[in-house]
């Protein structure tokens, strides 16, 4: 147990002084230094922090939960991201950088009024701190606990074991989020990063090492040899996740995951120039394609290992392979990892949705004349109160841990396809008015609701989306058609044209032929 407590705060306490190191002579009291990072982020560090806040604990559990379930099929929601980091990087990330944005709200009012931008926030935050942040917490909880085993260590219940886990964990993340702004959440995220690139590939190397007799590829082929229908990348109709699906809705949600999603493009927000934000999103698709090796191919040696033994319960699967293939001595340095992976996500999101309450909320609202003093001491004081409501809302997942996963996927449609198809809209199609888009955003919403959770059509979610992204437009095109404003807006002119990186063509189209080369490869 010693190894475990001195690899566990070991790498933990490497995280908290290289940041504290990096923040050592910055001064924290505008919004471009708290939000922004004082526009000081470059490629590598804009790449690690956005891979570190999409990767987390119900990803390392849920999809290797799924790969040992439904096979290799669902490598899509990795692999496809590459193509949406592409798009980004090319079409979306110099015209953000241009007009100047700290928040996507921020261009809605450009592009169309500030009503919209008020809405979108309230419904970005809301869905941050009441569903993102509590799922994120309880689920590195049940992992620490599992490592740790505090409610044995202290004599006290599971249900207590967890509730402390997560108001530590809260805490921890809350510190890094309200006291460091971007920049810290940034700079402990790369860190952060190379642990879990690391630590994670240790899990299949080991455990393809001891199938394979000491030879990898052998272990590999043996996995492969054991069950080769897990290989085939090409999902049936009725599977959990259709071929189909990359060419209807899959794709919309990357663009907006990807390119729209304030979590994960405020980092591009940040960067030192417009260069440096289109390296990190390269980078980040560079890496996207790697890392299946972490939350996709354990779950397929898992299925070696127990073949249909938790089928029903598949979640199980990944803490099991873990405590079966590795040293009880690298325990500590893996739940570091898994810290590491949870605080990213936490307390990037957490700097999100106090960037958008202080920034499209607070100064829009509240008080227009607010200064940047002020809004750095709102955005510290919003952080906290929203950390506690996470953290108070934690435990809740609790009472439904079996489906709530699956149904937040599900959920993501609300918000995802509407607001995606109006910021395509403002940013390609001019003749779109701000009536269209309002109408837009209303009938997304409810379409989706309708077909998805009260009629429950038979068609798959996914297909939803990419079935409401097309109505979407036909209304928004015939709203604008039907009642005509005519609008000029120069904030989407403004600003300066920032020289793009020269080589992020080429390799934007290098990325997008080895995702193609994956499915060719794997089918």
């Amino acid at each position: 147990m010693l190894y475990t407590y001195l690899g566990f705060f070991g790498f933990t306490f490497l995280v908290i002084l290289y940041t504290t190191y990096k923040l050592r002579k910055d001064q924290f009291t505008t919004t471009k230094g708290y939000f922004l990072a004082g526009k000081s982020l470059t490629g590598p560090i804009i790449a690690g922090s956005m891979l570190l806040t999409n990767i987390s604990t119900e990803h390392l559990i849920g999809m290797n939960g799924s790969s040992y379930k439904n096979g290799i099929i669902i490598i899509a929601w990795e692999v496809t991201s590459a193509i949406a980091l592409v798009i980004a990087a090319i079409f979306f990330i110099p015209k953000f950088l241009k007009m100047g944005l700290s928040t996507i709200p921020e261009f809605l009012e450009k592009r169309f009024d500030s009503t919209i931008r008020s809405i979108v926030a309230f419904l970005l935050m809301s869905s941050f701190v009441i569903t993102l942040l509590p799922i994120v917490l309880y689920s590195g909880a049940i992992n620490i606990e599992s490592v740790f085993d505090f409610s044995t260590m202290f004599s006290i219940s599971k249900a207590q074991s967890l509730i402390y886990t997560v108001l530590v964990i809260g805490v921890i993340g809350s510190l890094y989020a309200v006291f460091g702004g971007l920049k810290a959440v940034a700079y402990s995220d790369s860190l952060n990063g190379i642990g879990l690139m690391l630590g994670g590939l240790l899990i299949p190397i080991i455990a393809l090492l001891e199938i394979g007799n000491g030879d990898m590829f052998h272990g590999l082929s043996t996995v492969y040899n054991f069950a080769p229908d897990k290989f085939d990348i090409i999902g049936k109709p009725d599977s959990v996740l259709p071929f189909s699906v990359l060419f209807t809705g899959l794709m919309i949600n990357q663009l907006y995951f990807w390119g729209m999603n304030q979590s994960i493009i405020q980092r591009a927000f940040g960067a030192k120039n417009l260069v440096e934000a289109q390296k990190g999103l390269i980078y980040t698709g560079v890496l996207k394609l790697f890392v299946p090796a972490i939350i996709v191919l354990p779950g397929l040696i898992a299925y070696y290992y127990f073949q249909d033994q938790y089928y029903d319960t598949p979640d199980l699967i990944y803490p099991l392979l873990v405590k079966k293939i590795l040293p009880t001595y690298l325990y500590g340095l893996f739940a570091a990892v898994i810290l590491g992976a949870v605080l990213s996500t936490f307390n990037s999101v957490l700097n999100s949705a106090s960037t958008i309450f202080c920034l499209d909320i607070y100064k829009k609202i509240i008080n227009k004349n607010a200064s940047d003093t002020k809004l750095v001491k709102y955005g510290k004081l919003s952080s906290v109160i929203l950390a506690v409501i996470a953290i108070t809302v934690a435990p809740l997942v609790a009472y439904a841990p079996d489906g709530l996963y699956q149904l937040l996927q599900q959920l993501n449609g609300i918000f995802f396809i509407p607001i995606s198809s109006i910021i395509i809209a403002g940013i390609f199609f001019k003749q779109i008015n701000a009536l269209a888009a309002k109408v837009g955003l209303f009938f997304g919403f409810t379409f989706y609701i309708l077909t998805t959770f009260i009629l429950k059509s038979d068609i798959h979610f996914v297909h939803l989306w990419g079935i409401e992204f097309v109505l979407n437009f036909i209304i928004m095109f015939t709203v604008s058609k039907l009642f005509p404003v005519k609008q000029f807006h120069p904030a989407m002119e403004a600003g300066i044209e920032e020289k793009s990186w020269p080589y992020v063509k080429i390799t934007g189209i290098t990325l997008i032929f080895l995702t193609i080369l994956i499915y060719i490869l794997l089918s």
